[in-house]
């Protein structure tokens, strides 16, 4: 074939090293039909090579790939020489267990915002809770989609469900051994803090048993080691001091005469019940174990309160830090941790009285504690993990209210609430005095509270109530005629003076509540660490963070026996009164309202004159 006859994109251009030879070998095979014999020189076994070496390299690179992986979800060594093994933590640990009762999501955005507006922050200034969100928790109990405290708590410590009312009781009437209790068989040190009575329905659910919450009495008799499994608590910061004094004592709401805060001595427990008493514990430096501080009568004030007697009552901040402190010296020499359970009680008390004065302070004071703990877990070289969630919300709170007819304004005010100065209940019970005769105002003012004589008459009251209670307490200055005439007839009003005081500033505020109860909203769940806490991503049931709990400080068998102990002893009085069938078990999924019950003539119509928390 001549030059010119050539394929055009063959002229002078060799497709490839030796294509020359390839070219002519190739025309014999197609002439004569015989096979090629190729002859591979060193070119080509190059490229052999460097693919097989890439083969080799790639697979190399996903092994190492996978068995990283691996040891970062198996192993997470620590100072201490703890790490992970199968999923779970191994050596020495501590778990701070933070309860934030009756805190809902709407409770972080209406505390942000007040946050923001009272000290003029930016909009990405945000909470320390904020930074550590990992999921959320579905609330209802085995008695109702709405839960109470005792069965919110019970979820937790016993990471199973029962009705509304059981302190670790499951519907069945049995115990169910708790995270606390394993965690003291298994050698862990133990301890409570919380700010409403120690023997409320959140701290009662880790270290006692009974029938009904409303067992007090009984309660802090096992808290102080009258218990089958004898004493399981090395540690107990909050109020409540009346249920553990004799009735014949003042200040005792005990019904019975019996000495607690002497059984307690006589278990071991070292006791202080002022606030010198705790300043002398030099935040937990050197404290003696067991401990036991009683720090008011029943529920230690609300924050936006207590800091005006800061020289009166600890905070929750102080009383956590020296939990932290003293549980760390006293198990420095053990080969295991500690279990701490703090909760943000009042948060739920704020819920159910309507009151985001109260409200807004009492979630800041639980940022501060939750603060400090990571703080704690920080510094320490233990391996320790923080996780916190509620219990479910109180109130139906939301950070919107409509006030007549007309298509709203998209607005709250949180300044309002910065206006204030004490909550509502402590307003109330100024009036209350004030009524009584008693003269009493702890607002330091230097505005004197004037007395009362015989010569007092409405005009006088309605005075102190618009001067001393609403412009001073509430910050408020535009009191109405209808506002002022309940407030001066409180006594008669279908509503205590407190509802009143709180709904005047969450109008002015635009700041709503659908209820004076709990509700059925999903609860945030926290975490120091959300890979330490990774089961817990996302939504679950609340039962679901007891079981967490127990796997995280490797409780199994130590649960199964302390259940097993305590139905052993399950017969007698030791759980109460037992409850007649029938009395738990509903289901929530049929209607009990208001109207079903003024027809029974259970005399609901009253009002709202109490509460369960």
């Amino acid at each position: 074939m001549a030059r010119g006859d050539e394929p055009l994109l063959s002229q002078g251009r060799p497709s490839s090293d030796h294509s020359d030879e390839r070219s002519v070998e190739e025309e014999d095979a197609l002439l004569t039909g015989q096979k090629q014999h190729r002859t591979w020189g060193w070119a080509r076994w190059r490229e052999i090579g460097l693919f097989a070496w890439a083969v080799i390299a790639t697979a190399l690179v996903i092994l190492f790939a996978v068995l990283y992986q691996h040891q970062q979800q198996t192993s997470n060594p620590t100072p201490s020489g703890g790490g992970w093994k199968n999923g779970r933590p191994t050596g020495k640990r501590n778990l701070i267990f933070m309860v934030s009762d009756g805190m809902g999501p709407t409770s972080l955005s209406l505390t942000r915002s007040f946050r923001q507006a009272e000290a003029g922050l930016p909009i990405d200034n945000t909470l320390v809770l904020d930074g550590h969100l990992i999921g959320t928790s579905r609330t209802r109990s085995s008695s109702s989609l709405i839960t109470d405290s005792a069965a919110g708590a019970t979820a937790f410590s016993c990471g199973k469900k029962s009705y509304n009312g059981a302190i670790s009781v499951l519907p069945n009437r049995d115990p169910c051994g708790t995270v606390l209790e394993a965690a003291k068989r298994a050698g862990y040190m133990t301890g409570l803090v919380v700010t409403t009575r120690i023997t409320d329905a959140t701290p009662a659910c880790f270290a006692a048993h009974v029938n009904r919450r409303e067992e007090e009495d009984r309660i802090a008799e096992q808290e102080v080691g009258e218990h089958p499994l004898g004493r399981v608590l090395d540690l107990m910061l909050g109020g409540g001091r009346c249920h553990f004094l004799p009735n014949t004592t003042e200040g005792s709401c005990r019904h019975d005469d019996r000495d607690i805060v002497d059984l307690a001595r006589k278990n071991g427990f070292s006791y202080v019940s002022d606030r010198k008493g705790f300043d002398g514990l030099n935040f937990g430096t050197g404290v003696k174990l067991p401990l036991l501080g009683l720090f008011a009568d029943t529920d230690i004030p609300y924050e936006v309160d207590r800091r005006n007697m800061n020289d009166v009552y600890p905070s929750l901040d102080e009383m956590a830090r020296t939990a932290l402190q003293a549980l760390l010296e006293a198990t420095e020499e053990s080969q295991k941790g500690f279990f701490l359970m703090i909760e943000g009680s009042r948060i739920d008390h704020a819920g159910h009285g309507n009151d985001p004065v109260a409200q807004v302070h009492e979630v800041l004071a639980y940022d501060d504690a939750f603060a400090s703990v990571l703080d704690f877990l920080g510094q320490d070289g233990v391996e320790g993990v923080l996780v916190g969630t509620s219990d479910h919300e109180t109130g139906g709170l939301a950070t919107a209210r409509q006030l007549n007819d007309t298509y709203p304004e998209y607005h709250w005010f949180p300044a309002v609430l910065a206006n204030a100065t004490r909550s509502a209940e402590n307003l109330a019970y100024q009036l209350r005095d004030h009524i009584a005769g008693k003269h009493i105002s702890p607002l330091d003012t230097g505005i004197k509270t004037p007395p009362r004589s015989s010569k007092d008459d409405e005009e006088a009251l309605r005075s102190y109530i618009r001067t001393h209670l609403v412009e001073i307490g509430l910050g408020i200055y535009d009191i109405t005629p209808d506002e002022l005439d309940r407030l001066t007839h409180a006594s008669t009003d279908p509503w205590p003076a407190s509802y009143i005081l709180a709904d005047m500033i969450s109008r002015r505020a635009q700041v709503g509540w659908t209820t004076h109860g709990h509700s059925a909203v999903d609860v945030n769940i926290y975490a120091s660490d959300p890979e330490q806490a990774s089961p817990l991503l996302g939504n679950h049931e609340n039962t679901e963070v007891g079981k967490f709990m127990v796997e995280y400080l490797g409780l199994d068998d130590e649960v199964e026996a302390v259940t097993s102990d305590l139905r052993a002893k399950a017969e007698g009085m030791w759980m109460g009164k037992a409850l007649e069938d029938g009395v738990v078990g509903n289901q929530g999924d049929h209607y009990e309202g208001d109207f079903r019950k003024r027809s029974l003539g259970c005399g609901c119509e009253r009002g709202l004159e109490g509460h369960l928390h």
